[in-house]
């Protein structure tokens, strides 16, 4: 999005290539020159009332989604800090996540760190399975809603492995969306993704012939054209336990007497990097002690690790973070959102394209650690 001298920030790049047209084209229709929509889509001017509004008639969007103001950091608050005696539960340095809430006349303050970072709780269900379908209705399930008001709610269906994507549910919730997540490698998350199992599949998957992410896997995987959003580029690498008592400076220290790995499962962008910087190390696979060993997300994977079952990890930096652990980079990924194009006018996935279009969610990821948020929400279409 343009940030210049303008006043205002716009989407006009974003909206007029869903379109399909030229900037002349785009300018023919809102009945102005292409040199002065070229000022307004570089931000370098601000339009008119009467030229925004025939600039959203002719995308067939909202002004307000088209021209708005640039946000300003909140301003800081004092706040009391709050810890507790566990191990790793102190202060931290600077631009730590923290809870901020209330308890009388006192705002406080909570570090997000260790457990309180990482704290599970049981997902909410909106029903019951009654029964299973017969053999000529192989599955199909009956489902006794809870409340027969929220399956006809909107939702939102994202598979993938961010572990930021939990950011994203307060926002659409806000809107009136509920997110529905599934923790899934890359490689099942497009699966699912063509089997219309989902709206959003999250990958991070490298093409080892081209050097690029994520757009030959969609093309080999899904059957139908799709829109591709950046959410982010994070950093990569090992997940080693607070202090690095195994001495893991590099991949070829995995092999060394004692070392314990936990592993990504197949088709996960993880266990793919894994595997290459192995084979670069000039290290087989299957003289690493838990190899095998493998779990579904990069939180579970640093959990492992914190635990003291598996001493390094492979996953990105924002678990190693949120768990207190160590982490040796080894590669910084771009992880994309696929949107199949049917789905984008819908309004669910609308809300998720003006969130992304956030800053105050740029900032929020970027808070985890090993994010850089600056190209979110740039969208490419892949035929």
């Amino acid at each position: 999005m343009p940030r210049n001298s303008s006043s205002l920030e716009n989407n006009l790049k974003q909206a007029r290539n869903r379109t399909g047209l030229t900037q002349g084209e785009l300018a023919g229709r809102a009945g102005i020159s292409r040199q002065a929509y070229s000022s307004l889509e570089s931000g370098n001017a601000n339009p008119s009332t009467e030229v925004a509004l025939r600039l959203a008639r002719a995308l067939s969007e909202r002004v307000e989604s088209l021209f708005y103001l640039p946000e300003q950091p909140p301003v800081p608050v004092e706040a009391e800090l709050v810890t507790d005696s566990s191990p790793g539960s102190g202060p931290n340095g600077p631009a730590q996540r923290a809870r901020l809430f209330r308890v009388g006349p006192k705002l406080l303050a909570r570090p997000l760190v260790g457990a309180d970072n990482t704290r599970h709780a049981v997902v909410a269900a909106e029903g019951l399975i009654v029964s299973y379908g017969s053999a000529e209705r192989k599955g199909r399930v009956r489902v006794q809603p809870f409340d027969p008001e929220e399956v006809e709610s909107p939702t939102l269906a994202m598979l993938g492995c961010d572990p930021a994507v939990g950011l994203l549910e307060s926002g659409l919730r806000s809107k009136g969306v509920a997110l529905v997540a599934g923790e899934e490698s890359s490689r099942q998350a497009l699966l699912g993704l063509s089997r219309g199992e989902a709206h959003v599949a999250g990958c991070h998957l490298l093409d080892k012939a081209t050097g690029t992410y994520n757009i030959s896997w969609v093309r080999e995987l899904v059957p139908f054209p799709c829109a591709l959003v950046t959410f982010a580029s994070w950093q990569q690498g090992l997940i080693l336990a607070y202090g690095n008592p195994k001495q893991i400076g590099s991949v070829a220290d995995l092999g060394n007497p004692g070392v314990r790995l936990v592993n990504r499962q197949a088709g996960s962008g993880s266990r793919d990097l894994l595997d290459r910087a192995l084979a670069d190390a000039g290290i087989p696979a299957e003289t690493l002690d838990g190899y095998e060993r493998e779990e579904w997300g990069h939180l579970a994977v640093a959990a492992a690790v914190a635990s003291g079952s598996a001493d390094v990890g492979i996953g990105v930096k924002a678990a190693a973070v949120a768990m207190g652990l160590d982490f040796l980079p080894l590669e910084e990924e771009r992880y994309d959102l696929v949107i199949p194009e049917h789905f984008l006018s819908d309004g669910p996935v609308q809300v998720l394209l003006d969130l992304l279009r956030r800053p105050v969610l740029h900032r929020r990821v970027e808070s985890l650690g090993g994010y850089d948020a600056s190209n979110m929400g740039i969208q490419a279409s892949i035929s």
